[in-house]
């Protein structure tokens, strides 16, 4: 029995609200099914998923998803299909799933997919419960699935950040994984805000003491360098008979 959805209150009510940016350069571009006249239509829808989904500018050759592209070129499956493949795709379990906490997962998930960011820890706790029940995909049917993507987007419009008053684009800002991952890749182990693991770690290190070396000065002549010196006067000479250690 899937546990349902838990409840949580949005933090601003401006997301159920129409906008009113003016329009200018980081107002996103829309990307619809029905506006592709052409293959270069498409193929420049094709790369604005990816941007969106994978957010990555630079799409690689092992990152495209081709089957997928081939079933949307024949109109065998809608674009919110394309998305929803994406999603699934193992490149977007490698980039976003595996190096991140649950929390940052719907995080990521809701602004690639609903466009937005979460409304706050609850709802992160309350989709993070649906990703440890149901797994990545369960989680992604059930993002795209939700009311707010079917109003937002539909059937066949790439989705898009629906509000932009601040900061740039998601997609532009957003790091490949956080803290999270890099302490997980480090172990725990290192971090060197932490006092007690960088006394570990200098702790750990070995040392070798310099040994002293004697040096033995007897029958070395030292030359009165003064200027006042008087012609002909023979230099200073200083003899020992004892060395002393020098580092």
């Amino acid at each position: 029995m899937s546990i349902p959805l838990l409840e949580y209150k949005p933090a601003s009510q401006n997301q159920r609200v129409a906008g009113y940016e003016v329009p200018g350069e980081d107002t996103p571009r829309i990307y619809r099914l029905e506006d592709c006249t052409g293959s270069n239509d498409l193929q420049e829808l094709v790369w604005a998923a990816y941007r969106q989904v994978f957010s990555e500018h630079v799409i690689l050759k092992s990152s495209r998803q081709t089957f997928l592209e081939s079933q949307l070129s024949n109109r065998s499956i809608t674009v919110r299909d394309f998305i929803r493949g994406l999603a699934k795709s193992e490149v977007y379990r490698r980039l976003v799933l595996e190096t991140n906490s649950n929390y940052r997962v719907v995080d990521l998930s809701l602004k690639r997919l609903l466009g937005r960011a979460s409304y706050g820890q609850p709802e992160q706790i309350a989709w993070s419960i649906k990703i440890a029940t149901l797994g990545l995909e369960g989680f992604v049917d059930a993002l795209i699935e939700t009311e707010e993507y079917q109003t937002n987007f539909g059937d066949n419009t790439v989705p898009y950040q629906r509000r932009r008053f601040k900061d740039r684009p998601f997609n532009l800002v957003n790091p490949r994984y956080a803290t999270y991952w890099r302490d997980k890749l480090e172990n725990d182990r290192y971090k060197w805000g932490d006092v007690r693991n960088f006394l570990e770690m200098a702790q750990s290190i070995k040392t070798t003491p310099v040994q002293p070396v004697r040096v033995q000065l007897s029958g070395i002549s030292i030359p009165d360098m003064t200027r006042d010196r008087k012609p002909g006067s023979v230099p200073v000479s200083v003899s020992t008979t004892a060395g002393f250690p020098l580092r």
